[in-house]
């Protein structure tokens, strides 16, 4: 039988993303609040991050009006490290 599997391939990076995403943001707050020197190097290497932003959206219906947004993507060395991690993980579990 021929089974179809890039749904379950897209369901699968896109948890992995997820979680690699929540675990790069929990190592960026372990950094954050470490007692590393606030001006040593590697620690303003490891917080340097880019922000993308999207928003506000503003959905108005005739019974229903609401406001998404805005939503922000941080991303830093650490959540490209967290996201390799769960990628690993994954991998080798399936």
């Amino acid at each position: 039988m021929l089974v179809n599997t890039g749904r379950r391939e897209v369901v699968r990076f896109l948890w992995t993303l997820v979680l690699g995403l929540f675990l790069g943001g929990l190592l960026t707050k372990l950094v954050e609040v470490s007692p590393i020197d606030p001006d040593a190097a590697p620690r303003v290497f490891l917080l340097t991050s880019v922000d993308a932003s999207i928003g506000p959206l503003a959905v108005d219906l005739v019974a229903v009006a609401f406001v998404l947004g805005p939503v922000t993507l941080t991303l830093n060395v650490l959540t490209l490290v967290g996201i390799a991690i769960v990628a690993m993980i994954v991998r080798s579990w399936i």
